[in-house]
């Protein structure tokens, strides 16, 4: 009989020691329901509470299915996980929110509908979602645009609750740029996908850690890390609005010989209106242009992602 696919579980966490002893109770109950080996890969994102120390803990009362990656700063929540997937071993990695809003308890139901359909990568849908309107209406926008972005159809990207296969993962670990949106990256190497329904509670304790101004850089992360869509937009914008002034202007010399000079002298204004449109125009495109030309100056520095200051635990899976 065939043995079923190991498991790697990839948590991020940011000051979270309000809910990590909740957490590592309900994601090792979780994962003992898998009937299959596991791990439980748990990467500190620089936290500056004691976090690394519950962490560092747990690896050690949970031998062979706790491991703590501790991050030497804050490197954000994507770092974070792509540094997860560099010590995972498992056949189907899981990535899971620490702060208790995504149920652990939703782990077994997702490696289920991965394996069961040779499926590469399975998205949580949060149903309902236990957010308010503020937290609410950015990611309604974020996914809305994601959607428009890059042609692949999901209804939640900012779901972390999500199943991946190790071929997707090591082929996201080849890909070396420092601005990363995981899910998208993630489809566009997947052959096959789904989504299901998860459920979502309100956080408890702690505080969010996405402001929205924070949601705002991961949307701007997204349009320039993952598609040139803005650049070809800016493109057919200055198009549009140069025939528009060629239009006017026509329009302009025509009134001056039919109305006369006096006409021409009251459209002042107008013209100025029209100066600053085009203005704005340019400083839009130098601003996109300034973030392209920024991320391609990060990318070929060639600094690492992260930097791993020390890992506790030693998985019992076997090695790739």
């Amino acid at each position: 009989m065939k043995a079923p696919p190991t498991a790697s579980v990839v948590i991020p966490v940011y000051n979270e020691e309000e809910n990590l002893p909740e957490l590592l109770t309900r994601t090792l109950a979780a994962c003992r329901l898998l009937g299959a080996p596991f791990e439980i890969v748990l990467v500190d994102d620089g936290s500056r509470d004691r976090s690394p120390a519950l962490l560092g803990a747990a690896a050690e009362q949970n031998p062979g299915e706790v491991v703590a990656v501790l991050l030497n700063r804050n490197y954000g929540q994507h770092a974070a996980v792509m540094a997860g997937f560099e010590h995972v071993r498992g056949d189907v990695v899981i990535t899971l929110d620490a702060d208790l809003q995504n149920p652990p308890e939703e782990i077994p139901n997702l490696y289920r509908a991965l394996t069961a359909d040779d499926l590469d990568v399975v998205a949580g849908v949060r149903v309902p979602r236990e957010d308010s309107w503020l937290r609410k209406l950015p990611s309604w926008c974020v996914n809305r645009i994601t959607q428009q972005v890059t042609g692949v159809t999901m209804h939640d990207y900012g779901c972390m609750l999500r199943a991946y296969s190790a071929r997707v993962v090591r082929a996201m670990l080849q890909c070396t740029e420092h601005s990363t949106f995981i899910p998208v990256l993630a489809n566009s190497f997947a052959r096959r996908t789904a989504e299901v329904e998860v459920r979502h509670a309100a956080r408890s304790r702690g505080a969010s850690k996405y402001s929205f101004f924070k949601l705002i850089n991961l949307q701007f992360d997204l349009l320039t890390s993952m598609t040139t869509m803005p650049l070809r937009l800016l493109t057919y914008l200055g198009a549009v609005i140069s025939l528009f002034g060629l239009g006017l202007g026509a329009l302009i010399l025509v009134e001056r010989f039919i109305q006369g000079p006096e006409w021409a002298a009251q459209g002042v204004f107008t013209l100025f209106a029209i100066l600053f449109i085009f203005i704005g125009a340019q400083f839009v495109g130098m601003g996109l242009m300034g973030e392209y030309i920024g991320r391609i100056y990060r990318d070929v520095r060639g600094r690492p992602r992260y930097l791993v200051h020390e890992v506790k635990g030693v998985s019992r899976l076997a090695a790739p």
